[in-house]
């Protein structure tokens, strides 16, 4: 089960519809990747798993000010 740890992001569940309108269970998966950011409070590089959603606020705005924003510390992500 893929889940970011920044943004929370999880597996959601839902019907498939198709031309026929028959309805079969589905997943969809969080875009979660191995992302390598600098950050600044321990001065050297942090590899995390994230969703891309996550990683372009990160590569935004900074790794520190990212986890500010959403009441995380550094702990919580490694």
């Amino acid at each position: 089960m893929a889940k970011c740890k920044a943004s929370g992001k999880r597996p959601m569940c839902g019907n498939h519809r198709p031309w026929s309108r028959k309805a079969t269970r589905r997943n969809w998966q969080p875009n979660v990747q191995r992302f390598s950011i600098y950050s600044q409070e321990l001065g050297c590089n942090v590899s995390v798993r994230i969703s891309a959603r996550a990683m372009k606020s990160i590569s935004r705005i900074g790794l520190d000010a990212y986890l500010r924003e959403q009441g995380l510390r550094l702990q919580d992500i490694l």
